[in-house]
């Protein structure tokens, strides 16, 4: 064990994206419910690659004791992820190239379905804090990549709801903040949350968890998650 320099990972301020860790060379940082966590100091060479990623300036450095950054065994465990992982991009599963056999089960393919949008914009950046749509509304926030994976999405989660959409992954902002102004600021009667399975939605979750539970409101909410296959998990 040396003092040296190492990073600091903010759990309050992490919005479990991911990117630092696609940002981390030595594969020191793995997102862990819906966190972003330091596995090993012996992993972290100090450098910072992760710092200037990080959206939510999540991470800083410290000076502590820790074990000194050992740079064989990093090379040693990064070969070794890197023959079993499949995928794409090299560390995150949200990329993983897949091919995925498709069953249509409609009888008439010529058959008009019908939007069950009922607002417009749909981007939480964009969405006004203030609109007449939010009195009494149902909200649905939903990672963008949801409603191409899940076939029945307007019907199903849509109908009836006002609908609210972001990747946490390539947004570079907290939408805890706009979502807990949105909750404060009006009279919402429901939340449901619909991400994807891959560690990167966990941003989208722990972003409205945190402006529910920052909005001082006791509201009614649900957590669904899509497969990359287009199923729902839960």
């Amino acid at each position: 064990m040396v003092m040296r320099k190492i990073i600091k990972i903010d759990e309050e301020k992490c919005n479990g994206c991911g990117i630092c860790a696609d940002a981390c060379h030595e594969g020191a940082i793995e997102i862990k419910n819906g966190k972003a966590n330091l596995i090993r100091d012996e992993y972290c060479d100090g450098l910072g690659d992760c710092l200037p990623a990080c959206p939510t300036n999540a991470i800083t450095f410290e000076v502590r004791e820790a074990d000194e950054y050992n740079e064989s065994i990093v090379k040693e465990r990064m070969a070794k992820r890197k023959m079993k992982s499949t995928c794409a991009s090299g560390s995150c599963p949200g990329s993983q190239a897949q091919k995925i056999m498709v069953k249509h089960e409609r009888e008439d393919e010529n058959m008009d379905i019908g939007s069950e949008l009922m607002q417009w914009p749909l981007q939480i950046k964009l969405v006004p804090v203030h609109a007449p749509y939010f009195d009494g509304a149902r909200l649905l926030v939903a990672a963008d990549c949801s409603a191409f994976a899940y076939g029945d999405f307007h019907r199903k989660f849509m109908r009836n709801h006002i609908t609210l959409i972001g990747c946490p992954k390539l947004d570079s902002v907290d939408y805890s903040e706009k979502l807990t102004e949105i909750i404060r600021e009006n009279e919402i009667k429901s939340v449901t949350v619909v991400r994807m399975e891959v560690p990167c939605c966990g941003g989208i979750e722990n972003a409205v968890k945190r402006a529910l539970q920052e909005s001082g409101k006791f509201i009614p909410w649900q957590i669904v998650t899509i497969s990359t296959k287009g199923e729902i998990l839960n």
